[in-house]
C-alpha cells in the first residue's frame, strides 16, 4: 500500500466525530484532512443543512472513497431518529427525538400565519435531557435528569421541526427540556450553528433561564442580538422559592442585579417570563409588586404572562381567563410592557416534558446533584 496517499485526519475524539454542528470552513478542513479537495467540505455542508441528509453513505455527491474512509474513521452525521409525533388541532407538532442512548428529547414546532399569510414556524427546542432544577410546576422536572445535551443534539431538533412541516424554522426559542444555562457552551455553540449554517437571525432566536448564578455576566460578555427570556414566576423572593426550588441559591435581588447589568451591557430588552398558577402567583396585588419590583431595577423590561398549562399529578390548577386579564392590566396600568403568550397544543400534552413522561416512565437518574453549570471553554459568537 502507498503510505503516501493514506488520509491521515486529525485526532479527533470518537464520541465527537460527528458532522452536525461543523460549520463550512470546519467541513473544508475535514475534507482536506482525509486528502480531498476543500470544495468536498462545501459540498458535505450543502448536504446536512439544505439537503438535511441523514446517513453518509446517502451523500450521492461525494465519492463513495470518501464516504467509505468518513465512515471507517467513526463520522457520522449525528441526526437522530423521531420517536413519536403528536400533532395538535391547532397545527402545533411536538416531537420525541430518540438519541443515541435511548433517552427521549422534546421539540415542538409551532405554527403561526401573520396577517399577510406569511408562516411563522417557531421551534422550541431542549437544552437538557430533563431539568435538575425541578421547578414545582413543571413536567420536565418531574421526570428526572439525565445529562447536558451535545450542540448537534440541540441543532437537529431546528431541522427536524422543517423536516416534518416542509418549511423553514424561522425562530428558535431555547425553552424546551431543561436549563440552557447549566449547558451554556453548548447552547453558545447551538446557537452560533442555527445562526450560520441553518440561516436563523440572532434576533429570531430567544435564549431562556430560571436563574443560575453567574451565567448572565457570561452570557453578556458574547454580545448575542438573541433576547434573554427570565423565568420569574413570582414578584418577591418568598413566594419565588416556592415556586422554583433554585431561587433559594440565587437571591431575586442578585438576579434582578444581573439582568439590570445584562440591559446595560448589551442594550437588549430582557423578557420576563411568569408561569401564572391560580390561587398562587396570579392576584392583582401580585401584578402591582412586580411592576414595582421590575421599576426599581430600571428600564428595557418586557412581561411575558403565561397562563398555566395543566399537567397530570400537579397540584396547580389554570387561572381564569378574567383573572389572566386583570393581572395584565394590573401590569399595563403601572406602566409595564405586557402580552400573554396563547396558549397552543393543549391537546398534544403543550406543557414541557409531559409527552416524554408518557414515553420514559421511569424518572432519569441524575449524574450529579451539582447544579453548577457547566464549565464554558471559548466560543466565538459573531454577530
Amino acid at each position: 500500500m502507498n503510505l503516501s496517499t493514506t488520509p491521515t485526519p486529525r485526532a479527533t475524539p470518537a464520541d465527537s466525530r460527528v458532522l452536525l454542528g461543523l460549520s463550512e470552513p470546519e467541513l473544508q478542513q475535514l475534507a482536506l484532512d482525509f486528502s480531498q479537495q476543500g470544495y468536498r467540505g462545501k459540498q458535505l455542508h450543502h448536504l446536512i443543512y439544505k439537503r438535511k441528509i441523514k446517513d453518509i453513505q446517502d451523500f450521492s455527491q461525494v465519492p463513495l472513497a470518501f464516504r467509505n474512509e468518513l465512515e471507517e474513521a467513526g463520522w457520522k452525521v449525528g441526526r437522530s431518529p423521531i420517536y413519536n409525533t403528536v400533532t395538535a388541532a391547532d397545527g402545533t407538532v411536538k416531537l420525541l427525538i430518540k438519541l443515541e442512548d435511548n433517552r427521549l428529547i422534546e421539540t415542538v414546532g409551532i405554527p403561526v400565519q401573520d396577517e399577510k399569510g406569511l408562516m411563522r414556524l417557531t421551534a422550541c427546542v431542549s437544552s437538557q435531557v430533563g431539568c435538575p432544577l425541578r421547578c414545582s410546576f413543571c413536567a420536565t422536572g418531574k421526570g428526572g435528569f439525565s445529562r447536558n445535551l451535545k450542540r448537534h443534539e440541540i441543532v437537529e431538533q431546528v431541522l427536524a421541526i422543517e423536516e416534518i412541516f416542509q418549511h423553514r424554522v424561522t425562530n428558535v426559542v431555547f425553552m424546551g427540556m431543561g436549563e440552557p444555562m447549566m449547558n451554556l457552551k453548548s447552547v453558545l455553540e447551538a446557537h452560533q450553528c442555527l445562526n450560520k449554517d441553518v440561516q436563523i437571525g440572532q434576533r429570531m432566536m430567544t435564549i431562556s433561564t430560571v436563574g443560575v448564578p453567574n451565567t448572565i455576566k457570561r452570557l453578556a460578555s458574547h454580545k448575542l442580538q438573541s433576547t434573554l427570556a427570565v423565568s420569574l414566576h413570582a414578584p418577591n423572593q418568598k413566594l419565588r422559592e416556592t415556586i422554583v426550588p433554585s431561587a433559594k441559591a440565587y437571591p431575586l435581588s442578585a438576579l434582578m442585579k444581573d439582568c439590570s447589568d445584562y440591559f446595560n451591557e448589551t442594550n437588549r430588552r430582557v423578557s420576563f417570563e411568569y408561569a401564572l398558577l391560580a390561587g398562587v402567583n396570579d392576584a392583582v396585588e401580585h401584578a402591582r409588586e412586580l411592576a414595582e419590583l421590575l421599576h426599581q431595577w430600571g428600564r428595557g423590561y418586557h412581561v411575558n404572562l403565561i397562563p398555566f398549562n395543566p399537567i397530570e399529578g400537579s397540584e396547580y390548577k389554570r387561572p381564569s381567563k378574567r383573572a389572566v386579564q386583570a393581572f395584565a392590566a394590573a401590569l399595563e396600568s403601572g406602566k409595564i410592557t405586557v402580552s400573554t403568550r396563547q396558549t397552543r397544543g393543549l391537546d398534544a400534552d403543550a406543557a414541557c416534558g409531559q409527552l416524554r413522561n408518557k414515553f420514559q416512565k421511569s424518572p432519569l437518574v441524575s449524574e450529579s446533584d451539582n447544579l453548577q453549570p457547566e464549565p464554558e471553554a471559548d466560543v466565538a459568537v459573531a454577530c
